[in-house]
């Protein structure tokens, strides 16, 4: 009798490519340059690298960057070589790269707690989450240069996605947070905080303005702003609060009472959605062409979540 041949199952592995070493401390990002033999990566160690493939096959900089900070996140347009990255002092830095990709230009820098960066290349609008809650939309297109605020989380940002499709920006934080934001809304800048040593309202003295109290006989108040007009007033004359999602507040926050009464149920009318993954998350992945976002948390599990409910 033959002898019974049992075939050998077939094995299936990722073949490795290469390795692009040289970063002295953690690799927090890299990404792949699209059409060419390239990386782009940012570190702990400060350094934003660009690796081009040489002829060796191996991966060496053409471009080697030292930053004044860590480096936390990082996103890049190719199609305008575009690179912002986000640094653990608070900083956005953004660069234009050559286009042989053995030179990097600096364009501008801006503050925030960056903790997260994403990029919207058809409005051209770069949004970035901080560790204090807020998310800001940075115009990047140059219209007026403005930077719009959203406040829809109670802890820090710890990741962001942009649907192209229908303009809804993902936003995840530490406490299990997904927030879904129409960004097809017309939203307005949130007016700066003024200066007074008196409320602006009621012109009753704040606790440093010595010479009004000494004058009028009254002990001095506390100074509060109004989230809407920016105002600085008492607490008194902003006993109110709102929600004014338009100026980004999804949360009730201080107005002063003339606001409060001109502020319409239309205007407190939500431009999020609220939900909660259940599980503190660390990063999230959105995959347009399916509608799925990927959520993976410090609990060491990873969620996939079909969105079509909510991002359409």
């Amino acid at each position: 009798m033959a002898a019974e041949i049992h075939p050998k199952p077939l094995t299936r592995k990722p073949v490795l490519l290469n390795k692009v070493e040289g970063s002295q401390d953690v690799v927090n990002m890299a990404v792949i340059v699209p059409k060419e033999d390239g990386v782009i990566s940012v570190s702990e160690d400060r350094t934003v690298r660009v690796w081009m493939k040489r002829d060796s096959g191996q991966y060496w900089p053409s471009v080697y960057h030292s930053m004044p900070a860590p480096c936390s996140c990082m996103s890049f347009n190719p199609e305008t070589r575009r690179l912002s990255v986000g640094l653990d002092n608070g900083t956005i830095s953004e660069f234009i790269l050559a286009e042989d990709y053995n030179k990097m230009n600096p364009t501008r820098t801006y503050s925030a707690g960056v903790t997260a960066l994403c990029w919207d290349p058809v409005q051209r609008l770069l949004f970035s989450g901080s560790s204090d809650h807020s998310i800001i939309i940075w115009d990047i297109g140059g219209r007026k240069g403005t930077a719009l605020e959203l406040q829809g989380h109670h802890d820090k940002i710890q990741s962001i996605s942009y649907a192209h499709h229908s303009r809804q920006l993902i936003s995840c934080s530490a406490d299990g947070g997904i927030v879904v934001w129409n960004m097809d809304v017309e939203r307005q800048e949130t007016p700066e905080w003024l200066d007074s040593d008196s409320c602006q309202k009621c012109d009753q003295p704040f606790f440093w303005n010595f010479k009004q109290m000494w004058d009028c006989k009254k002990i001095g108040l506390r100074q509060h702003h109004c989230r809407k007009c920016g105002k600085a007033v008492c607490g008194k004359c902003s006993s109110k609060r709102s929600t004014i999602p338009l100026l980004g507040f999804e949360f009730e926050v201080r107005v002063c009472d003339s606001c409060y009464e001109s502020i319409t149920d239309e205007q407190r009318a939500p431009t999020a959605t609220f939900h909660n993954s259940k599980h503190n998350i660390a990063h999230v992945h959105f995959d347009p062409t399916r509608i799925w976002l990927l959520t993976s948390g410090t609990d060491k599990v990873i969620k996939l979540w079909d969105m079509t409910p909510v991002v359409s």
